[in-house]
């Protein structure tokens, strides 16, 4: 726990960086809890004036969201990549969970789907972005580990102030081997219907193909400007 101390964040300053996570900061919410937007003064985070971070805070009632917390807070310490979203503190104090994020002013990309003003060069641009943070986890360089991120979709990929996409929400992420001609772990399938590979649910054998995958379900999406509930799979 001593090497996360550095990241904490007390939770009365959270509460008045949110509003009391008052409906006015309120940006999404996901599978484990919802998302506000944060001002935070004084020098937090290496800022001598002001940081705007995204915070979440976990739904504990959710199956576990315990889990998720912790995984997300280990895998961000240790990973860092222009494409991924960066992790900037965490509070579990007073019974409570949440991670605070580097602020995406964009929101998710399901926001942008079917906006015409989105042109093909800041399309592509995602698919790009999205592709190289996918080739940054599962590279193991030199850990023989690599991340298998499990949930790869529009809503979990968030746009910078210039359309520059991120992955975000590692809560469901695994740590595959990477010294094996194939990667793979037995797991019970997770993720979201539609875009989760078939093989894995069917065979619960995780893979880095199984992302791929799904980033093959988020190219369609991006480049068709329709979500895959209005994607007709033939």
């Amino acid at each position: 726990m001593e090497e996360f101390e550095h990241l904490r964040v007390q939770l009365d300053v959270i509460k008045h960086a949110t509003n009391n996570f008052g409906a006015t900061n309120f940006i999404a919410e996901g599978g484990f809890g919802k998302v506000y937007k944060g001002e935070f003064r004084g020098g937090y985070f290496n800022s001598e004036c002001l940081t705007i971070g995204a915070v979440k805070l976990f739904d504990r009632s959710k199956d576990q969201a315990d889990v998720s917390f912790w995984t997300e807070i280990m895998l961000l310490s240790k990973y860092s990549h222009k494409n991924l979203i960066s992790l900037l503190g965490l509070c579990d104090e007073s019974g409570e969970r949440i991670i605070i994020y580097e602020y995406a002013p964009n929101k998710s990309l399901d926001f942008h789907l079917l906006d015409p003003n989105l042109s093909w060069i800041q399309r592509l641009n995602i698919c790009l972005g999205t592709a190289s943070g996918l080739q940054y986890l599962h590279d193991p360089r030199g850990t023989q580990q690599r991340v298998l991120h499990r949930d790869i979709k529009s809503a979990n990929i968030v746009l910078d102030e210039n359309r520059n996409a991120k992955i975000a929400n590692f809560g469901l992420s695994k740590y595959g081997p990477a010294n094996q001609q194939h990667t793979f772990l037995f797991s019970d399938a997770k993720g979201t219907l539609g875009y989760c590979d078939p093989m894995y649910i069917e065979t619960m054998i995780l893979t880095k193909e199984s992302n791929v995958y799904s980033f093959g379900v988020l190219l369609f999406e991006i480049l068709c400007s329709r979500s895959i509930t209005s994607l007709k799979v033939v």
